[in-house]
């Protein structure tokens, strides 16, 4: 009887080992109705095999979870994969003892990894100069605009005919205003969205040598007098009461989904939120341009956030990584995300897919996004890849909280926002020479 009892249980732990699920861990940083859908894509994923098993854990905010996983890589005890805003990106490519590439990862597990079926302004974002693609486009987003529409009809605005230009929203800000809005416009991400973005719309550079693209000596140069403009008219907006700043990063968004705020210049991701929540008629338009500016509009930043693979790992783990990612690129489940939370569909297969079935018709200015994206870049527009940006991002925060708050020029606060980055700048270029 012992020794079936002993055979009995040797079967049952060969069995097991034979099913012994490889656990992917993946670090992240999505909330609320983002976080849930990351939840569904490794639920899905997991159900639908036996080999792997991810588990998703959230890690706080961007900046937190990159501190957190760099803190983990030097104790050993990183995560799989752990996703990364796109302003760590160029910190996140010189870290190269830290992670391994996601084409390298993919031809090692034998998946099929052709870089040109991503959006190219996303594809191009994340590859290194030798074309090798370094991370795994996610939750790409691009800065659009969300309008309140039943705050447009009360303060007597067409809704049919939205404000395209910033002197347009100026005097659409003032019509709330007069209808009794205390807070006409407010702005989440504001380095992003009247910075960045704000300078690849207007096809006009952000730092020397393609905004960074082109080499680690890149130096800031968003202090030209079209970005001194821009910050002077938003300082006197926030003077008048046509702007209200409401804090740093996506701070402000929770004051436009409660209809506080009728109109919001932040990200495309932002509209799984409002879609759920938001008790009142909204849309989705591009962001607001000047029109004497020679080439504006040209195309938005992308935002958001890719997935880096940590190096260190057994090879079991990134077989996982690459079921996983090919998973996430398959056009249904892409085309799914971007319907669920307005990040863009990173492929052009889930974009045409959604655009087939319908969607963008059933919800004006859901493409927005997806149009200011796809449009053609130039040597200016491409993106802003920058190191220590994480930083420059606080600094510029810092700096335009001085202008809203009437206690800076905003020329000055633009000068100390070259003259500050650009010392981070030198000190990342210093520590990363050779590398």
């Amino acid at each position: 009887m012992k020794q079936k009892l002993t055979a009995l249980v040797l079967a049952a732990a060969a069995s097991f080992a034979a099913h012994a699920q490889t656990e992917i861990q993946w670090w992240h940083s999505m909330t609320a109705v983002n976080g849930e859908w990351v939840n569904d894509l490794a639920k899905e994923f997991n159900a639908r095999q036996k080999d792997y098993k991810v588990v998703p854990v959230y890690k706080g905010s961007y900046d937190e979870s990159m501190t957190a996983a760099i803190a983990a890589f030097r104790a050993g005890n990183a995560p799989n994969i752990l996703q990364v805003f796109e302003v760590g990106t160029a910190t996140m490519m010189a870290s190269k003892n830290a992670i391994v590439p996601v084409t390298k990862v993919m031809n090692d597990a034998g998946k099929k990894f052709d870089a040109s079926v991503y959006i190219p302004a996303v594809a191009s974002y994340y590859t290194a100069p030798n074309g090798q693609m370094m991370s795994f486009p996610f939750n790409s987003s691009t800065t659009v605009f969300y309008i309140n529409k039943d705050a447009f009809d009360k303060a007597g605005l067409d809704t049919n005919k939205l404000p395209a230009t910033w002197p347009e929203v100026a005097l659409a800000a003032a019509k709330l205003k007069a209808s009794g809005h205390k807070c006409p416009l407010t702005i989440g991400w504001q380095g992003w969205t009247q910075l960045e973005s704000f300078s690849t719309w207007h096809n006009t550079l952000l730092a020397t040598k393609r905004n960074g693209l082109d080499g680690m000596d890149a130096r800031l140069v968003g202090n030209s007098p079209l970005h001194v403009r821009h910050i002077e008219n938003l300082g006197n907006m926030a003077k008048t009461g046509l702007f209200v700043y409401k804090g740093r990063n996506n701070t402000a968004e929770g004051s436009f989904v409660s209809g506080e705020c009728a109109m919001i210049t932040t990200s495309s991701g932002f509209y799984g939120n409002v879609a759920k929540n938001a008790k009142f008629k909204f849309t989705v338009a591009p962001l607001p341009f000047y029109p004497d500016v020679a080439g504006a509009p040209q195309n938005t930043v992308i935002g958001g956030a890719s997935l880096w693979v940590m190096a260190g790992k057994k090879p079991e783990e990134y077989k996982g990584v690459a079921a996983f990612f090919e998973y996430l690129s398959n056009p249904e489940v892409q085309s799914a995300s971007h319907k669920r939370t307005g990040y863009l569909p990173v492929t052009l297969a889930s974009y045409k897919l959604t655009e087939d079935s319908g969607f963008y018709k059933q919800n004006p200015g859901t493409d927005t996004a997806v149009n200011q994206m796809v449009r053609k870049t130039t040597d200016k527009s491409r993106g802003i890849r920058l190191g220590n940006y994480v930083q420059i991002r606080t600094i510029e925060d810092e700096e335009l909280e001085q202008v809203w708050a009437g206690k800076k020029t905003a020329k000055e606060a633009l000068d100390s926002i070259v003259k500050r980055g650009n010392e981070l700048l030198e000190r990342f270029e210093k520590a990363n020479k050779g590398s």
